[in-house]
């Protein structure tokens, strides 16, 4: 018989799991909910012994409660299933009682770094910034009240939890000890580090398993060590919180998990990568010049030229080479624009993180003043063209254009944060800010095959943008895959590129 041991999040205890561990019990399964000390009770801080408890808690007190519960189960499997901070004290035990487990699951949360504490995991940055500053003001001994029922998105999606299970997350959450967010974890040994393991990935919430796979395949040094085949993924369509919202399907995936299913990632090892692959379309080579981040693609004229600055998506990994500004998917954008008489910026930004938005739209908005400042360039008729998660950017222009702003194009855009990202409160909403554009033309050129996750986002951008009359062209390609432009060189994947640069040339020449 195989034994889960179901270890809750940030602010909740066992009673998160009860759907769950109903379902895996009538599988036949032992199934074994944690309460880790100081997390139950709700949140009654009139209570001073219990809030005694709390505070005098950490990660380390959490770690051993596992290891407790461990040694009290006889049966000879023993999975470890952790769900957003469980999985730091769930990694901790599998260290002291690695020959013990089976597996570990991450539900919902993403591999913790050596020595990083679960502060650094806080999907919101404004939470995660302010609890910092807290810790260093007060100490870590402290305590995290509970989100109001209107804050529980700073944790994740709340997608599909049906409201009386939202009543119940918020009247029964209790303070989190801050020491048990700010505790650094080491690295597992090498037994634990081999053990197998199975992410779960909410959709609804984040990546799913084609977008990390892409990520992968483009060569994110990051995710290399997730393609092994002891590890496996699985995911669902729903928000951060599964086990309320989705209780049946999670159970039977960690029925799945401990048996050993699930998808394995894989990137050819010897293949180009696809972004590196030659541009769909055979373009006159231009003359380039680097100034800093930024390139120059020149066109064979005379006087100043209008000028199209792209901007590349990410995050990209600092460390990757080449860097995107010569990739042959944007060296081939920015060529065939000077061949048709423009000048072609490419910049390589610093979008390294999602936590990097803020200092990517400074390096832009930088590269656009030096372009501007160029005497062969007309600083009064620019375009800026955006692509996957760099389209995140766009917002800025979007809700205030300046004068010399004379198209917005984005191409298989990202157009609105992914919950996980913990950007939702942040400036970068194109879908919010597209309401204030006026008559700015934006071009956007949507794949039919496209992330769903991101599918979503055009969806919404669409949605509102129809609302408010705003000047969107779509260019559709209903065949077409993210990144198409160095995949795919059919007829219809030229045709929509060719028709892009015409609508955003177009706007250049004659607005």
């Amino acid at each position: 018989m195989t034994a889960f041991v179901l270890v809750p999040g940030v602010h909740t205890g066992g009673w998160i799991w009860e759907d769950v561990a109903a379902r895996l019990r009538e599988a036949g399964a032992e199934a074994r909910p944690v309460t880790l000390t100081g997390m139950g009770g709700g949140a009654d801080e009139h209570d001073e012994a219990d809030r005694g408890t709390r505070t005098g808690t950490d990660l380390e007190t959490h770690i051993q409660d596992v290891v407790r519960l461990i040694d009290e189960i006889d049966a000879p499997e023993v999975v470890l299933v952790g769900h957003c901070y469980g999985v730091h004290p769930a990694l901790g035990a599998a260290g002291r009682r690695a020959e013990r487990v089976a597996r570990i699951v991450y539900v919902d949360t993403t591999v913790p770094q050596d020595g990083a504490p679960a502060l650094e995991l806080i999907p919101d940055q404004a939470l995660r910034d302010a609890l910092r500053q807290r810790t260093g003001e007060t100490g870590a001994d402290d305590l995290l009240s509970p989100p109001a029922a209107d804050e529980w998105q700073r944790w994740g999606s709340l997608a599909g939890i049906p409201q009386d299970a939202l009543d119940r997350l918020t009247g029964l959450a209790a303070p989190q000890p801050l020491a048990t967010l700010t505790r650094p974890l080491r690295a597992p040994d090498g037994a634990v580090s081999e053990l197998p393991t199975t992410g779960v990935l909410c959709t609804a919430n984040g990546a799913g398993i084609a977008l990390l796979e892409s990520f992968l395949k483009m060569g994110d040094p990051r995710l290399k060590a997730l393609a092994h085949p002891r590890i496996g993924f699985f995911e669902l369509g729903t928000g951060h919180w599964p086990m309320l919202s989705a209780p049946g399907e999670l159970a039977a995936i960690l029925l799945r998990a401990a048996a050993g299913e699930g998808h394995r990632l894989s990137a050819p090892a010897n293949e180009t990568p696809p972004h590196l692959r030659s541009f769909l379309l055979d373009v006159p080579e231009q003359r380039r010049e680097r100034v800093g981040r930024v390139d120059l693609h020149l066109p064979d004229a005379d006087g100043p030229r209008p000028a199209v600055v792209f901007v590349h998506g990410g995050p990209v990994p600092a460390g990757m080479r080449p860097t995107p500004r010569d990739w042959s998917l944007y060296t081939g954008y920015a060529q065939y624009a000077a061949s048709r008489g423009a000048v072609g910026v490419m910049l390589d930004h610093r979008l390294h993180d999602v936590t990097d938005y803020e200092r990517a739209a400074e390096d832009v908005t930088a590269a656009i003043e030096l372009v501007r400042a160029d005497p062969r360039v007309d600083g009064e008729r620019v375009a800026l063209w955006f692509f996957s998660g760099g389209a995140l950017m766009s917002a800025h222009w979007l809700a205030a254009p300046p004068p010399w702003l004379r198209c917005v194009a984005a191409t298989y855009p990202l157009l609105a944060p992914l919950p996980s990202s913990g950007l939702a409160g942040s400036r970068f909403r194109p879908a919010a800010a597209v309401r204030a554009a006026g008559s700015l033309p934006v071009v956007l050129t949507r794949v039919g095959r496209e992330f769903a996750e991101l599918a979503v986002t055009v969806g919404e951008f669409l949605t509102a943008a129809e609302d408010c009359r705003a000047a969107v062209e779509v260019i559709e390609v209903p065949d077409a895959l993210h990144g198409f432009e160095t995949i795919d060189h059919s007829e219809q994947a030229r045709d929509a590129v060719e028709r892009a640069m015409r609508s955003v040339l177009g706007h250049l020449r004659h607005s």
